[in-house]
Parts: C-alpha cells; structure tokens; sequence
C-alpha cells in the first residue's frame, strides 16, 4: 500500500505535465521562486543586524564594546555605523561572496576559537589582519559607501589630510584602510610585525 502510494507520487513529480497545465506549472514555479527569494533575503538581511552580529558574547563583549567609544557609533550628526556597514558591502553579488567567507567564521564560534577575552586578544592581529586585507583588496568599498572621495570638503580637513586624501588617495596608490586602520576598533599589538 505505502509503495503503490509512493510509486504514484514519484511518477507525478517526475511526469507534472502529464498531470498538470504547463500554465499552472510556470504560475506555480513562479510563485515558489518568489517564496523562495524572499525568505532567502530575508534570512541574509537578519544576518545584517546589530542584533544578530552582538548576539554571540565574543562580539558583544570585544569588537562591540570598542565600536561604542567611536565616532562611528555617537556622533553630532545621529549618523551611526553598524557592523555589517562596514563589514558587508552593500551590492549583491559582493555581499553574498562576503556571507560565504563569513560563513567560516562560525567554525570559530562553534569550536571555541575566540570564546574567551584572553583567545580574543591572541588572536587580534590575525582577525585584523584578515579584515585589512580584504578592505585593502576591494579598495575600501565598504568604507566609500559612505565616504565618497568625490564629497569630501578639503577646506575642512587639516594639511595633513589634505595631503594623503589629493595624492595618494586620488591616485589609488593607497585606500582609506592604510591610514584608518583602528578608526572602530582598538589596534592589536603590532610589535615585532
């Protein structure tokens, strides 16, 4: 009985259009795929939010906790960053390559790497390290959603800034990492490196 039942089943799914308009096939495909989009962008933004990125104690109570000291948190303007702001680019196809490389980071969570402050700070420069690079080799993209090189107000800046934002910047022969490393989170020991 359950065999027949199966066998019908299967020759349903593997024959629908002996069974079923193709009409009816391609609303119904159309609207699975739908479905499908949305819980799935769904489920990729939820991974987007400060709840869901402090939601492990190895942020909240580290990266977290120095993001608040910064300008990028409180501010005169009310602008603030969260995490994947500067963490996640924004388009599509680079977000999603971001999800899967940070889809190796709950292996992380999951066998203990950086569960304590002590493992956190072993592991500093190395965490940084990766983050560097990857904002270095997509020229700071993430950083330039919000800071456009076009928009900056030299007059506002000090000679200094002036100098590196007009050459090098321009230029591309350094990005916005090179000098603001540290700028939302606290340096690692970098002696001996």
């Amino acid at each position: 009985m359950i065999k027949k039942t199966f066998l019908r089943y299967w020759r349903f799914l593997t024959r629908p259009s002996v069974h079923l308009s193709l009409g009816f096939l391609i609303i119904a495909s159309f609207i699975a795929g739908i479905l499908f989009w949305g819980g799935f962008n769904t489920a990729m933004e939820a991974t987007n939010t400060e709840k869901f990125c402090t939601g492990c104690h190895e942020m909240k109570d580290n990266v977290y906790v120095e993001l608040q000291r910064t300008i990028h948190f409180t501010n005169r303007s009310g602008v603030r960053a969260k995490c994947s702001d500067c963490h996640v680019p924004h388009n599509w196809t680079d977000k999603m390559a971001r999800k899967m490389q940070a889809s190796k980071e709950v292996w992380g969570k999951i066998f203990g790497t950086i569960n304590t402050r002590e493992k956190f700070e072993a592991m500093r420069l190395t965490l940084a390290q990766h983050e560097w690079d990857r904002l270095k080799a997509n020229n700071s993209l993430e950083c330039r959603n919000c800071h456009q090189f076009e928009s900056m107000d030299f007059t506002r800046q000090s000679p200094r800034a002036v100098q590196a934002h007009s050459t090098l910047l321009a230029s591309g022969e350094k990005t916005c990492i090179d000098c603001h490393k540290g700028i939302a989170h606290t340096l690692p020991d970098m002696a001996g490196h």
